[in-house]
């Protein structure tokens, strides 16, 4: 058996007056190496995507995080220009994906952007600059530190008892490496709530009534994937379902391919 493969939705940036579509090396090379599977970059664009047709050619959906916000008109909010920076093009890219794919029970894995995305996809909304809000620590990155600095395991959560994610690894405290200031504000009424940080901001949800494994993290295992046994042990359990995806679906014969 081939490995099987998962969708990364891009970024769009700009660089030297072009634009790319972007996905950061950290989440590619988790997927490979962590949960053995290989991964198809899909470019975002606002508009004339067939949704099933980019599903239909993957065993898998890893929504990646990213340096933009999803759009508050997306959750009925005023947008500001504290709330930016914004990708139109991912949110019109991701949204439909991350519905479709829980549509067809095909397995998902939505990290830090990707958890506020999976969020909004299901009717709920975001909190912005949560560091400002009473009692709520301040989760963005440290200044003036390197990139392996910047994703340190600095944080614990606390993962609930009989939770998706207690079931890969263990209930109670779990360090991890959090970053953001954005976070689910109301959580969407189809997502239960797997883990929490010690000052309440939601740090890990699942769809409760998903038919594969569909879970979001705010924290960052794909930095680590490879040495950190937390990480590891989520990318593999998406690992797992993806290739339980890829093994039950129906093999294509030479005369539907050439049709």
């Amino acid at each position: 058996m081939t490995k099987p493969i998962v969708a990364i939705p891009a970024d769009i940036r700009s660089f030297d007056g072009a634009t790319w579509h972007a996905v950061q090396h950290q989440y590619l090379r988790a997927a490979l190496n962590a949960a053995g599977v290989m991964a198809f970059i899909i470019p975002a664009f606002e508009a004339g995507y067939d949704t099933d047709a980019i599903l239909d050619r993957v065993d898998g959906l890893l929504v990646s995080g990213s340096a933009s916000n999803v759009h508050p008109s997306l959750y009925g909010a005023e947008a500001n220009d504290k709330d930016g920076p914004f990708d139109p093009a991912r949110d019109a890219t991701s949204l439909p994906l991350i519905r479709r794919a829980l549509d067809r029970a095909i397995p998902l894995l939505a990290i830090c952007r990707g958890i506020q995305e999976l969020n909004v996809a299901l009717g709920g909304s975001l909190a912005s600059e949560i560091q400002e809000q009473p009692g709520i620590w301040d989760h963005r990155r440290p200044d003036g530190v390197d990139r392996d600095g910047m994703y340190a395991i600095r944080q614990s959560v606390h993962v609930k008892e009989g939770s998706c994610i207690a079931s890969i690894l263990g209930p109670g405290e779990v360090r991890v490496n959090s970053l953001h200031r954005q976070a689910i504000a109301r959580t969407a009424p189809r997502l239960q709530v797997e883990a929490i940080a010690e000052d309440g901001t939601v740090e890990a949800v699942s769809v409760i009534d998903a038919k594969a494994f569909a879970v979001g993290v705010q924290w960052h295992p794909e930095y680590w994937a490879e040495t950190d046994k937390p990480s590891n042990q989520l990318f593999e359990a998406f690992g797992d379902a993806v290739r339980t995806y890829a093994a039950g679906k129906l093999p294509v014969t030479p005369a539907q391919a050439i049709a």
